[in-house]
């Protein structure tokens, strides 16, 4: 890995948030990276259940001020930054007062899916690559990991197919068990609709169930990690069913050797 630039794209990562499956893997993924030479970045959500004042995250000025289009709605872009101490890994968080500001990460107080986690997912998306864009780094490898942000696959590959820093890119995606009961928003489909996304494209949210936002991701995807035990059948026959190369679930105690192998032999062949 020494000296390949490997962006992570991650719904959850700690020491931020709770640890979990995905935020777990998120962190130790690039650390792992980063211990054996490679450049990185991280991107998450900034939830407004981020203690800013611990974590010493601050507002990148140079990097924010812009505003993203979300469904004919201007939505300011604000991009904060922090250091996990002990790894010197700086993170980038991905912030906006109206979707990110409540203090939860994807639900209510009653357990509820919040009605606005398609726009949120959206704007993470959309947000991450003009970020990227401004810091003018192009990277080798893609990670995406947990479903807040499984959409950047696809905007990737259609909203910014003509973006030449993401042209010799390679995109991972994590498959992990399930993220989140129901559906997001109906309207999800015709929101993306309205980024010039053909409908033909995203005909698979329909609903856009968990299932079927990381089958898109699937799609648009250039390899792909069961990091998980418990992966959904349906999306394991999905992923079995797909011409792309796959890494098989390793735990977490044995993963480094294998994503590194993986990395080199079959993502950036």
């Amino acid at each position: 890995m020494n000296g390949k630039k490997v962006l992570f794209v991650s719904s959850e990562l700690v020491p931020y948030l709770p640890e979990n499956t995905v935020s777990k893997m998120s962190y130790e993924a690039p650390r792992m990276v980063n211990s054996k030479g490679g450049q990185i970045r991280i991107f998450m959500p900034r939830y407004g259940n981020i203690n800013e004042r611990r974590h010493q995250l601050h507002e990148v000025i140079r990097l924010s001020g812009m505003n993203l289009v979300i469904n004919d709605m201007d939505m300011p872009l604000i991009i904060k930054v922090a250091s996990i101490p002990r790894e010197r890994i700086q993170v980038y968080f991905i912030d906006n007062e109206e979707y990110f500001k409540r203090k939860a990460t994807f639900t209510d107080e009653n357990g509820e899916l919040f009605p606005d986690n398609d726009e949120r997912a959206i704007f993470f998306a959309k947000g991450v690559v003009e970020t990227v864009k401004k810091l003018n780094w192009s990277p080798d490898i893609i990670h995406v990991h947990g479903w807040m942000a499984s959409l950047l696959p696809l905007y990737l590959r259609e909203y910014y197919a003509d973006e030449p820093l993401f042209a010799d890119s390679k995109i991972v995606t994590s498959i992990y068990g399930q993220g989140f009961e129901g559906s997001l928003s109906p309207d999800m489909g015709d929101k993306i609709s309205f980024d010039q996304i053909p409908g033909d494209r995203i005909e698979m949210l329909a609903p856009p169930t968990y299932n079927n936002l990381l089958k898109i991701a699937v799609d648009y995807s250039d390899a792909l990690i069961l990091a998980a035990e418990d992966i959904p059948e349906e999306l394991k026959e999905y992923v079995a069913g797909s011409d792309k190369p796959v890494l098989p679930y390793v735990p977490i105690q044995e993963f480094e050797e294998a994503y590194a192998n993986f990395y080199q032999a079959e993502v950036l062949k």
